[in-house]
């Protein structure tokens, strides 16, 4: 349970809000563990079974205040906000800006240059580890990862932040086998392959993406922008292409360093999957919960924001980022700070 942005996430099971006076309680079978003034929040975050008040409920309204319950995998159930609520003006304005060549390529780079610079993050760590005759490799690829921040900074329109990004993510992925330290033949990977996942770590990837995209469209939600309007992927019907964007910035740090780890650990083996006759990979149900399970145990680990200068779960990691994308669009920001893993 934590105070962050002007938010109070609330994760502690059976936890029960309540207003004492201008203040928000929260109690835990009896005992209060937190009293905050309401003046100092913007939101509450309700993660799991955690209940409120009605009184509490009124008072967050009347004072702006919205607050969204989560499942406890971060799946969003509900969002109440009082009347008249910032979410129409804060919807208006992310409208206003996907509309705006110039602030969206703004947003758009901002979001590509995290990633890549997560990319080359990663590969610096991995190549410490990696065998002698694989590290000149790894380390060309993050050089070509610098040529590539540099021309993202000059870059004019968010077509050419689309097209650095895709040539960056070919680089980085075309030394992602060298960090496979088990079972290398059968975890062989040359390349994404998306629909269907032509391997196993293709397989891996893509599920892991599914997941991290639910929990960026959630995180998005919650702070009230809609998870359709993005800024670097095109809209199609269907496609929530502001949680497309927001999770790049995550791919490398919560789902590319958690693929290699469940090989390199053993977690999963060759036999764990199946060959469909398409030629797609997929796991097994056994091995798809021990995915799930870990999946849910790696959330529970803490990363460093280095924009914030606070340590959280991983899991909240979205939900920080939609707030800082939240305040950027309302320009209490001036520029987006993408998620920085160092």
């Amino acid at each position: 349970m934590t105070l962050q942005l002007n938010t109070l996430f609330v994760t502690l099971d059976g936890a029960w809000l309540h207003k004492e006076r201008e203040t928000l309680v929260v109690k835990q079978d009896g005992v209060q563990r937190l009293q905050v003034p309401l003046l100092h929040l913007a939101s509450v975050a309700c993660f799991g079974r955690v209940g409120c008040t009605p009184e509490l409920m009124a008072a967050l309204s009347e004072s702006g205040i919205h607050v969204s319950f989560f499942s406890p995998h971060g799946r969003l159930l509900a969002r109440v906000e009082g009347v008249p609520g910032g979410n129409v003006l804060l919807r208006r304005e992310q409208y206003r800006v996907a509309d705006d060549p110039k602030r969206t390529l703004e947003i758009a780079r901002a979001m590509v240059v995290g990633k890549v610079s997560n990319a080359r993050a990663f590969l610096l760590h991995a190549r410490r580890d990696a065998a002698e005759e694989r590290k000149p490799v790894i380390a060309e690829a993050c050089d070509r990862l610098v040529l590539h921040l540099r021309a993202l900074a000059r870059a004019t329109s968010v077509d050419e932040v689309r097209g650095l990004e895709g040539i960056a993510a070919r680089d980085y992925f075309s030394v992602f086998s060298l960090l496979l330290k088990r079972q290398e033949e059968a975890f062989r990977f040359d390349g994404r392959s998306r629909r269907p996942p032509k391997d196993r770590i293709n397989a891996l990837l893509s599920f892991g993406y599914a997941l991290l995209m639910q929990d960026c469209a959630a995180a998005l939600a919650g702070v009230g922008l809609d998870p359709a309007v993005g800024f670097l992927h095109e809209e199609r019907p269907g496609r929530l292409s502001l949680a497309l964007d927001l999770m790049e910035e995550f791919r490398v740090v919560l789902v590319d360093r958690f693929v290699v780890s469940l090989v390199n650990r053993g977690r999963l083996s060759s036999t764990d999957f199946i060959e469909e006759p398409n030629g797609a990979w997929r796991l097994t149900d056994a091995s798809r919960k021990t995915f799930l399970i870990s999946w849910q145990e790696n959330k529970r680990g803490e990363l460093r924001h280095e924009f914030l200068q606070q340590n959280a779960p991983w899991s909240r990691m979205p939900h920080l980022q939609a707030l800082l994308l939240a305040r950027t669009l309302r320009k209490d920001l001036d520029t987006y700070p993408p998620f920085s893993m160092r």
